[in-house]
């Protein structure tokens, strides 16, 4: 389960069943799991790709290798040695987790630190990290505790080395990692020439060209709720990256009030808003990922009035008193079905 924020997967048989139709011979299927969740590929093929079996093997280490770049679960992953330093020491890392942390870094002041990579501490004291549940909900000052460890100011970069100014801080990529993943596919893919994919890793997604017949892959967004899989909204997005934030996946009750797994990096409390999805369409899976997580943060208005300032695609559900209500950002109306 994501640290900072879930992504999550429409229901799988939903999302393949209105994405993918074409027959098995033009059609190859993948599935696996990692990071934490699942991953599913569509893609069309032609004479320069290999098998499946040999296209599955390369993509399930090209995941394993994020996995041992960015993964906090992971003891001796990159990101895990970095966690583990002491003050003013340093630790030389892949260029792809350096490009990680980079748009992390530009995401954060994009947002006006809606976006924190550096969250850990708060996130781990909720109990919505590596470390288990609280006993107890945490006390305004466990909660300042935590946020003098953040800060994204005590983490310089110098090349591939990444060197640590607090000796407390503690970067989590799972923001935007699960995104990665999936342009680390998608490249894979484009390698081959492949002219149509759909990728999936749970939930964030990456499609280009067509299906073999030539028909649009079609995408469902989830309607945001605990009582099961319906479609609020289906979308043709072309080839595209897209990536859904919500609340109502990874949360706990504890006397009669909801904590969600969303944190405020601002305030370090869960969310509280009416926002309970948020749809990003992006070139970058990576960028979407970070951009969807963000405005769960920032709540309706102002993840509109970025959007608007942006020119970023879109798409917003707020819970009401009875059922929800949808916002689209003028860039995301023309990908509407």
């Amino acid at each position: 389960m994501s640290v900072n924020t879930i992504k999550f997967l429409f229901a799988s048989v939903l999302l393949l069943a209105i994405s993918a139709c074409s027959s098995p011979e033009s059609i190859i299927s993948l599935s696996g799991s990692t990071m934490g969740t699942t991953y599913h590929i569509k893609v069309v093929p032609n004479e320069s790709m290999p098998e499946a079996q040999l296209l599955q093997a390369e993509i399930d280490m090209a995941l394993e290798v994020v996995n041992d770049q960015m993964s906090t679960y992971r003891h001796d992953s990159e990101i895990s040695k970095f966690n583990q330093l002491q003050l003013q020491q340093s630790v030389k890392v892949s260029s792809d987790t350096i490009n990680v942390i980079n748009e992390g870094i530009r995401l954060y002041q994009e947002t006006g630190g809606a976006l924190d990579i550096t969250l850990g501490p708060v996130v781990n004291l909720w109990g919505f990290g590596p470390d288990k549940r609280p006993t107890s909900v945490p006390t305004q000052s466990q909660i300042d505790a935590a946020k003098a460890k953040m800060g994204i100011n005590e983490l310089a970069i110098n090349g591939t080395t990444l060197t640590k100014h607090n000796a407390d801080l503690y970067v989590d990529l799972s923001s935007i990692a699960k995104g990665f993943g999936v342009d680390k596919i998608a490249s894979i893919l484009n390698k081959y020439n492949a002219s149509g994919y759909l990728v999936e890793i749970g939930g964030e997604i990456n499609v280009k060209g067509t299906k073999a017949d030539g028909i649009a892959w079609r995408i469902a967004v989830e309607q945001p709720n605990d009582e099961g899989q319906s479609v609020q909204q289906v979308i043709e997005p072309g080839t595209m990256s897209m990536a859904t934030s919500g609340d109502y996946r990874n949360f706990y009750e504890e006397n009669g009030e909801r904590f969600s797994h969303l944190i405020d990096p601002r305030s370090g409390y869960p969310i509280k808003h009416k926002l309970a999805s948020a749809t990003v369409l992006h070139s970058s899976c990576m960028t979407a990922d970070g951009y969807a997580t963000a405005m769960m943060v920032l709540g309706t208005e102002a993840s509109l009035a970025l959007a608007k300032e942006k020119d970023l695609a879109i798409m917003l559900i707020e819970k009401q008193e009875q059922g929800f209500k949808v916002y689209y950002s003028d860039a995301f109306k023309a990908y509407v079905k």
